[in-house]
């Protein structure tokens, strides 16, 4: 697992990245970077740049917040039971740092089933193709 201390990830994260990341945060519906974004590309932790998800596996779930139909490869997203705000859900973490993503809820589409419900704020979206860099 990737380690940073916490000045370095302070001053590589804005504050509400450093909010959504280091102390699961959320940030609000409907307000994030990529919750309509349509670009190719992979979805990288904004922490440690591990591959997360890709825009393939991307679908409009009406919530507000980016949502994935599953992971760009096995394992590469780490799940833990969350029992916070009097309910229980499945919270999202980065494998490789152990970033606070999001949560994951059973109410997606096929194949899966599944719908990772991510904060725009703990992804980078690095796009393929002719619009790359733009």
């Amino acid at each position: 697992m990737t380690r940073f201390t916490d000045h370095e990830i302070r001053q590589r994260l804005t504050d509400l990245q450093y909010r959504v990341t280091q102390e699961g945060g959320t940030e609000r519906a409907f307000t994030g970077e990529y919750w309509d974004t349509r670009a190719d590309g992979s979805y990288r932790c904004r922490v440690c740049d591990a591959e997360l998800f890709s825009s393939r596996a991307k679908f409009d779930s009406g919530s507000g917040w980016p949502s994935f139909v599953e992971e760009a490869s096995e394992g590469a997203v780490r799940r833990l039971e969350d029992r916070s705000l009097g309910m229980r859900r499945i919270e999202a973490r980065c494998a490789g740092c152990d970033a606070h993503l999001g949560h994951v809820f059973p109410d997606g589409p096929h194949p899966t089933g599944e719908r990772y419900c991510m904060n725009s704020a703990s992804l980078r979206l690095e796009t393929e193709g002719p619009s790359a860099g733009e």
